[in-house]
């Protein structure tokens, strides 16, 4: 028999109360002993009522198959919760959380154990909470979600903003948290409710943008301090999923290497996957994501099975690019971290080299931090390549894993780790950007991509630190770390290390045009000599991906007389939702660049209507964004209608310097 569900309302110490849905196992479903269950917790501003009520499946396995009491949670504010949304993670956030763990645990239905688990907001919080330390929480699953706010987030990169991210999750936030509660959830009084909402919320890209240093800001929320250190906080057990097309990989090894020096018990599991759930995600192999993390949450909830501390990786091997790409070839393999049998190789770098920087060079590669189309996955890179300046290495058939001879290299080159390029530079202007990408050249001359990484050059001693203008014409050494990776480069292969000076639209391109000069350097590459453990298996996801492109488009133009270049997106969707509700989302974005004088422009389009008997309500929303030499200039419109009523406008306006 399926157990049951019910809507609780939680409340916390001032107040406000929280609105979660309960799913509770029978007794003669999972374990089967009638006995409190350990329960698992998701707490997302998504809407679980409506925008993610799909989610409710899953909810419903945990507890049927696997005997798990599960809590899925309207963030404060946010659904059918009441309060303030005042941004993403803020203190109130992680206290109410705290709190919803204890009121869990002291339910005559648990047993007093409770996890934490979900997909990159949600596995955000889950770290968030781990750091705070409840005493109920034993363990959790932090999925696509990052340890630093400020370097490995959708807001900056490098110390660069990202800027195709503006039209995508920083814009849709504006309008998704002035949505109304729920009726059937809230009750009477749900219109005042959202009437208020709308006359009070504040659009959180306008903080985002302004926060574009470093500070207390982006430390509150980040598990790593600016100077690496902040993991010892945690002493729950620590299961992390990454995915080498996602934008938040770097929380994988840096953070199990800190789990294992602080002796915290701690997992890897690392796929080819974008930002989507690893069941459904392109690009394969997918696996049943839910099976490993019920052994997780079993052994540290519930005791049972065993565990050993380790990083189950999937390598990649090279495989044609393509936006749509349903499978990636290449193996898993099983490892500890640090693994003991890898070697630092060094590659030279011949310099000096000059380049005229084209301020598109980017669009080849994937866009970070989403995975459903039409985001997630990056495409021949050869053009982007014949606008960098490129070193290649022939990948020969000898096996010397720790040697720094360039012509050396192992019989199959297998990178796991994150590669760092160190490079002697100078730039004519005193604005400046790196993006340096490591790909594997296929026999043809495809270039697929491996890992990139891309830097502010105002943040060249440290992206932690200050801002600091360079002088035209100086020569800087620069360190910059890559993406972390898990790569093997066959024998006949090509190696291929391309340096521009813009990464867009990924991130903004510098302010005007300038020539970039490499005087030389050297690339290093992790290599991983192989492990003696058994290699990991697991059960198969889906055959194909979920994901459906009717209706999506991802264009990139080419305004030949103006010397613009243009990158679109246009998608949508509509389904059913609980309490005989419909919902509709759309989204369009675009951003330019002019290639001669390297202005840009963001601008994007979101609205949601959602119907429930009786009610059709809406909420749009516009932003746009101009970059200019020294400040960027943003306009928000917000517009809510109740039927064909428009019942509130709201507009926004703020310069702030670049």
């Amino acid at each position: 028999m399926p157990g049951s569900e019910q809507e609780v309302r939680i409340r916390v110490r001032d107040g406000v109360e929280l609105a979660a849905t309960l799913y509770l196992p029978d007794a003669s479903t999972g374990t089967g002993t009638g006995q409190p269950q350990p329960c698992l917790l998701e707490a997302l501003p998504y809407r679980k009522d409506d925008l993610t009520s799909s989610s409710a499946e899953n909810y419903r396995r945990l507890r049927d198959e696997f005997g798990y009491a599960v809590c899925r949670l309207d963030l404060r504010g946010t659904g059918s919760s009441a309060g303030d949304a005042t941004d993403e993670y803020p203190p109130t956030e992680e206290a109410d959380l705290v709190e919803v763990i204890a009121w869990l645990a002291d339910q005559p239905w648990c047993d007093g154990n409770v996890g934490m688990w979900g997909t990159s907001y949600s596995g955000f919080n889950s770290l968030q909470a781990a750091c705070a330390r409840p005493p109920a929480l034993k363990a959790i699953c932090a999925i696509f979600a990052s340890d630093d706010r400020w370097t490995d987030d959708v807001h900056w990169r490098g110390g660069a903003l990202k800027l195709v991210d503006l039209v995508d999750y920083n814009h849709y936030m504006t309008p998704m948290t002035m949505l109304p509660p729920v009726p059937a959830v809230w009750g009477d009084g749900w219109r005042e409710e959202w009437r208020r909402r709308i006359q009070t919320q504040e659009p959180w890209v306008l903080t985002w943008l302004r926060e574009d240093r470093d500070g207390d800001y982006w430390r509150h929320g980040s598990v790593r301090d600016a100077d690496g250190t902040g993991y010892e906080r945690i002493d729950c057990a620590v299961m992390l999923v990454a995915g080498w097309a996602d934008g938040y990989r770097n929380n994988s090894f840096r953070t199990v290497e800190a789990l294992r020096a602080a002796g915290v018990p701690h997992r890897l599991l690392a796929g080819p996957w974008a930002h989507a759930d690893p069941t459904t995600a392109m690009p394969g192999p997918r696996i049943d994501l839910d099976v490993e993390m019920v052994a997780w949450f079993d052994r540290w909830l519930r005791g049972t099975g065993e565990q050993d501390d380790r990083v189950d990786v999937f390598v990649r091997t090279s495989t044609r690019p393509e936006a749509d790409l349903d499978l990636h070839e290449g193996y898993w393999v099983s490892d500890t971290w640090p693994s003991a049998s890898t070697r630092v190789h060094k590659r030279r770098l011949d310099g000096p080299r000059s380049l005229e920087v084209r301020p598109d060079v980017g669009t080849a590669a994937w866009i970070d931090c989403a995975g459903h189309l039409p985001w997630g996955q990056s495409g021949d890179q050869r053009t982007d390549d014949d606008r960098s300046l490129t070193w290649d290495w022939a990948v020969s058939n000898t096996n010397k894993a720790d040697s720094t001879n360039d012509t050396d290299a192992t019989a199959e080159t297998v990178v796991i780790g994150q590669p760092v390029v160190r490079l002697r530079v100078c730039a004519s202007a005193p604005a400046a950007s790196l993006s340096v990408k490591l790909c594997d050249v296929l026999a043809d001359g495809t270039s697929a991509l491996v890992t990139r990484g891309s830097l502010d050059l105002r943040f060249r001693d440290d992206v932690h630190g200050p801002a600091k203008t360079l002088e035209p014409g100086q020569e800087y050494d620069v360190t910059l770390t890559l993406d972390a990776c898990a790569y093997a480069f066959s024998p006949g292969q090509t190696m291929r290390l391309s340096v521009a000076g813009a990464d867009w639209p990924n991130t903004v391109a510098p302010p005007a045009p300038l020539t970039l000069t490499v005087l030389g350097g050297e690339l290093e590459l992790p290599l991983w000599g192989g492990s003696d453990r058994p290699t990991p298996t697991f059960v198969p996801g889906a055959e194909r991906s979920s994901e459906d492109p009717a209706g999506v488009s991802w264009t990139i133009t080419d305004d030949v007389l103006r010397r613009t270049t243009t990158c679109s997106v246009r998608h949508g969707t509509d389904y059913p939702t609980p309490y005989d509700g419909h919902a509709w989302e759309s989204y369009a974005g675009d951003v330019v660049v002019d290639r001669r004088s390297f202005a840009q422009q963001a601008e994007a389009d979101c609205s949601y209507r959602l119907t429930w008997p009786g009610i059709d309500l809406r909420v749009e929303s516009t932003m746009r964004v101009t970059l200019g030499t020294d400040a960027l200039e943003v306009s928000i419109e917000a517009t809510a209608y109740d039927g064909e009523e428009q019942v509130a406008q709201r507009t926004w306006e703020e310069k702030l310097r670049r």
